[in-house]
């Protein structure tokens, strides 16, 4: 069974939204995207400074079985990107809601027609 953390908010696209109290919010993929995924080899993700609209392709991640595009679960400019992600990639395995964050967001607005913890559960299960 994957891992859901309850402090995250969901996109149908399996990626999650953690909103921070500085108007920011980190974005990764959930664990069941990065387990049925397989073993990440590349995560191409967008400059800082870059703007997205909620739903919008901001980067990519590939698998020794797939490329998945990644798509921002709310509109916002990008503020930071994960450098860690460039050199070990398998860390979106290892860690995917702790050091596998991808972007951090600054939000352009209230994360709208996300799913609950228990809502993602439910469509995962």
């Amino acid at each position: 069974m994957s891992n859901v953390r309850t402090d995250r908010q969901y996109a149908k696209s399996h990626e999650w939204l953690k909103p921070e109290s500085d108007g920011t919010a980190t974005v990764g993929i959930s664990d069941y995207a990065q387990s049925s995924l397989g073993d990440i080899t590349f995560v191409q993700l967008p400059k800082v400074g870059a703007a997205f609209k909620a739903g919008e392709t901001f980067g990519v991640v590939e698998s020794v079985k797939a490329a998945s595009d990644l798509y921002a679960p709310a509109a916002g400019t990008v503020a930071a990107v994960n450098p860690a992600l460039e050199g070990a990639p398998e860390t979106v395995n290892q860690a995917p809601f702790d050091a596998g964050w991808m972007i951090r967001l600054k939000l352009a607005g209230p994360a709208a027609n996300l799913l609950s913890a228990a809502d993602y559960e439910k469509s995962i299960a």
